[in-house]
């Protein structure tokens, strides 16, 4: 989908049509950095991720959009809906990238070119949206194809066979290969890969000596090829963890402030393990600091797998104060990772978990029939506390 988030502002408010729209979190509460611009405004080299001061500077007169996270969401299953129509083998890849597999639909539908234009034609027709469509053989073809060839193309829809790799694909940046962010494309540069063609022409033992297994993924991709399959329902089938991550509206200097936020999000990834009838055994701690500057992000292995809030926090406190340098914070994260089936508890002599696991059971019960601020831990009404901010939004974004 192209400029997602901005292409639903302008298709539902006729007002906003041709304007240079930029999607944009809450500037008071340190969130104002771009999530989407429409066409318009990338003609002023506004790009995502953008802060909110510098969009101004590009951009006086560029129209600020506060994000509805809940109608996203809603228009993207309408999208997903669509693609279904064509064939049930469809992977959600992000809310605005899905990949389809058309095999055996030929007699069906025409061919992919077809499926691209119908699938184009009803997502325009039915969302207002504006999507591109990129071809390929496999996954990762098809997704570069779109980003650099579709995107561009009057038309919206590109295709690559394997006879096309060698001209169309590797002249491109190697940053453009799926994969490949900006630290890697520093790697990359400093041993003389500047394209993907070069990444394809690099002797493999030398990537796989620095880079292990990846440095023969990077090979394999950058000679398009990918052995993965379009895979329906991944992201209920393959999730190998469960985490929250938030900016901190003000920069939290004590370790009080910061062990409020623990608990909330602690609170909240097991309430996410529990739904999924799931446990873990590993926590996983992120932290920011001040000025996107440091900070530190480390694990811990408990004895058996959990889902209770207490015991989570405690770890995730463990790793606090173990590797926290007194700098103030900007960002904190939790995940647990490890999963295994609920159904599979430890007994402890000294703690009666089962009666927690039941008690914690219950009031993801209230919360799922109240809200989530039917219930919350006396922390959360002091000044650090963010459970009441939180509730009201989607993936940490207004609905």
């Amino acid at each position: 989908m192209n400029s997602f988030y901005a292409s639903i502002e302008q298709a539902q408010n006729l007002e906003l049509r041709g304007k240079p729209v930029v999607i944009c979190g809450d500037p008071e509460r340190r969130s104002g950095i771009v999530l989407a611009a429409s066409k318009e405004a990338k003609q002023f080299g506004i790009k995502t991720v953008d802060p909110l001061w510098m969009v101004q500077q590009k951009c006086p007169q560029a129209v600020i959009v506060r994000p509805r996270m809940e109608t996203y969401v809603e228009v993207s299953v309408r999208i997903m809906e669509i693609a279904q129509r064509f064939t049930p083998q469809v992977e959600v890849f992000s809310i605005d990238e899905i990949f389809l597999d058309l095999s055996g639909t030929e007699k069906l539908w025409g061919g992919p070119w077809e499926v691209a234009r119908q699938f184009r034609r009803l997502v325009r027709e039915e969302t207002g949206v504006v999507c591109s469509v990129g071809i390929g053989y496999n996954k990762l073809v098809a997704k570069v194809c779109c980003d650099t060839k579709a995107k561009k193309s009057s038309e919206g829809i590109w295709e690559w066979k394997p006879q096309d790799i060698v001209r169309e694909m590797h002249p491109l940046p190697v940053r453009e290969l799926f994969g490949v962010g900006s630290r890697m494309e520093r790697h990359f540069h400093s041993r003389g890969i500047v394209t993907i063609g070069d990444l394809a022409r690099y002797p493999l033992h030398l990537l796989k000596k620095r880079f292990g297994i990846m440095g023969e993924v990077y090979h394999l991709s950058a000679n398009g090829i990918d052995y993965s399959p379009v895979t329906p329902n991944t992201f209920r089938q393959d999730m190998k963890s469960v985490g929250h991550m938030m900016t901190l509206p003000r920069d939290y200097e004590t370790a009080a402030e910061v062990e409020v936020v623990l608990l909330e999000l602690c609170e909240d990834v097991c309430r996410r393990l529990r739904r999924m009838g799931r446990n873990g055994r590993t926590v996983h701690m992120h932290c920011g600091y001040h000025g996107l500057v440091g900070g530190f992000s480390r694990q811990v292995s408990l004895p058996y797998s959990t889902n209770i809030t207490r015991e989570v926090y405690a770890a995730a406190c463990q790793i606090f104060h173990e590797k926290w340098s007194g700098t103030a914070v900007r960002s904190v994260g939790i995940s647990v990772e490890n999963l295994g089936d609920d159904g599979e508890q430890q007994l402890d002599l000294f703690h009666d978990r089962e009666r927690e696991r039941r008690l914690a059971y219950t009031i993801d019960s209230i919360k799922d029939r109240f809200g989530n601020t039917a219930l919350v831990r006396a922390a959360s009404l002091t000044q650090a506390g963010q459970a009441f901010e939180r509730s009201g939004k989607i993936g940490g974004h207004y609905r």
